[in-house]
């Protein structure tokens, strides 16, 4: 009972992470996501686009991955991708809500889990690099369904959007291409300044 007693306890702690609000809003503008949201989209997203991933990728390890990615955040909260000053403090803060949150769970789990977070941070191998692609364009398809509408609201760089994403091409040349078309359509509709251009 005791093991049931900390799942349950810990069950209970991660809906908060509903509370959790991105920057990123849904495709019909009606509101920001939240990270449950969030990490859902992902989840399914690793199912339907398995086949573009330049490596293999083992779902049985990339779902859970993307499904406890963010929990940390229930602590930490949400740190744009464009923030520089949320960035530089960002992995110090992540690393205690990692340590209280997974430690709820009975040791084998909270281990488990723990380890897939730490190998989905260290952006490494070829299941955290497939994270890592799906958890840079879930906000990309977001922003271009709103019509750039987060872009605008933090004038984001075109420069930023390519740094933010200069590992996916190795990941997924296929989807890499798609996100770029999406990224210059913008560019044009003025939603992202262009900071690249001669």
């Amino acid at each position: 009972m005791e093991r049931l007693k900390k799942q349950m306890e810990f069950i209970v702690e991660i809906d908060k992470v509903k509370n959790i609000f991105r920057q990123t809003y849904l495709a019909d503008r009606g509101r920001k996501e939240n990270d449950a949201e969030h990490s859902w989209h992902l989840a399914l997203m690793a199912v339907l686009l398995k086949e573009y991933s330049s490596e293999e990728v083992d779902l049985s390890r990339v779902v859970p991955m993307v499904l406890v990615h963010d929990l940390v955040e229930i602590d930490a909260g949400d740190t744009y991708a464009y923030d520089a000053a949320g960035v530089s403090t960002q992995k110090e803060r992540e690393n205690q809500a990692a340590d209280r949150i997974f430690g709820m769970l009975p040791a084998d789990q909270g281990e488990w889990l723990r380890n897939l977070w730490d190998e989905f941070e260290a952006y490494e191998t070829p299941d955290a690099k497939f994270a890592h692609l799906l958890d840079n364009c879930q906000p990309l398809l977001l922003n271009d369904a709103s019509n750039g509408l987060s872009w605008e609201e933090h004038q984001v760089k075109k420069s930023q959007i390519y740094r933010r994403n200069q590992r996916v091409p190795e990941t997924s040349g296929v989807i890499w291409e798609y996100m770029q078309s999406l990224i210059e359509k913008h560019v044009k509709l003025g939603h992202i300044i262009d900071d690249m251009s001669e």
